[in-house]
């Protein structure tokens, strides 16, 4: 495909992540997301076409609210910047040549729309630690949906949200919650059999190690909460792209 389809799918990516961040914003709220223009979080001002362009306004207004001045999150250009580039991955690396070219581009929409969820769990639970309901529940109802005659996703998805289970009941609750529960069950019917596998252990080796980090830094102690739902999403997206990959590479270790 032409540079200018995949410069397309970036501004898409772009613009998505700029309603994803309306979404979080208002989720914190408890305002709806499908009505009413964006404003200020600050002076309450409602925003112009020149304040929401995506990234380029927020480094025009350098960081600040263009009426009252004040500082504006990093968190909304950062959102929108990787959802653009999560967007653009999928546009790029996810191919099926034994599909139709239809099936095939209606599969990248579906992943862009469970991306798109994924960046708002990962956003609010690094906030607030709490996996939102509604956002998981539709996550994967839409997942479902797709995926219900793939009997592996199915067990995938009952294997993964079992193990946490497990996790949950053994720690009474004090290394995961009920939430991490629901995601997983999300992560097994995106991925299957075997990229879970892949899913998760990415998500523990990459909370161990920012976990390991941010004790030695004095950020945390051993006995901090640590929300675990943003590894999740990150062990997902890895997964979804180089699953494969990494099982392969894995499993040659054991081959001599």
């Amino acid at each position: 495909m032409s540079s200018i389809f995949y410069l397309f799918i970036f501004i898409f990516g772009l613009t998505v992540g700029s309603f994803l961040n309306c979404v979080i914003y208002r989720l914190e709220h408890g305002e709806s997301f499908l009505k009413g223009r964006s404003y200020c979080p600050h002076c309450k001002h409602k925003l112009g076409f020149f304040d929401l362009i995506p990234v380029l306004s927020f480094f025009w207004l350098r960081g600040l609210c263009s009426y009252c001045h004040k500082k504006i999150s990093i968190q909304y250009p950062l959102v929108e910047f990787f959802t653009a580039l999560i967007f653009l991955a999928i546009g790029l690396l996810i191919s099926d040549i034994n599909q139709p070219w239809l099936i095939s581009d209606i599969n990248k929409l579906y992943l862009m729309a469970v991306s798109a969820f994924l960046v708002v769990i990962f956003v609010y639970d690094l906030k607030h630690y709490i996996i939102p309901d509604k956002i998981i529940f539709p996550a994967i109802a839409v997942t479902l949906v797709y995926n219900f005659w793939k009997s592996d996703f199915l067990l995938s998805a009952f294997g993964a949200a079992a193990f946490f289970l497990a996790i949950v009941l053994v720690s009474k609750g004090k290394w995961m919650g009920v939430g991490d529960i629901k995601l997983a069950f999300l992560m097994g019917l995106v991925l299957g059999w075997p990229n879970i596998l892949a899913a998760l252990f990415l998500s523990f080796l990459i909370g161990a190690i920012i976990g390991l980090g941010l004790i030695i830094w004095g950020k945390k102690t051993i006995k901090s909460e640590v929300p675990f739902g943003p590894f999740l999403t990150i062990g997902t997206l890895i997964a979804l792209f180089w699953g494969g990959a990494i099982i392969s590479w894995y499993l040659q270790l054991f081959v001599f």
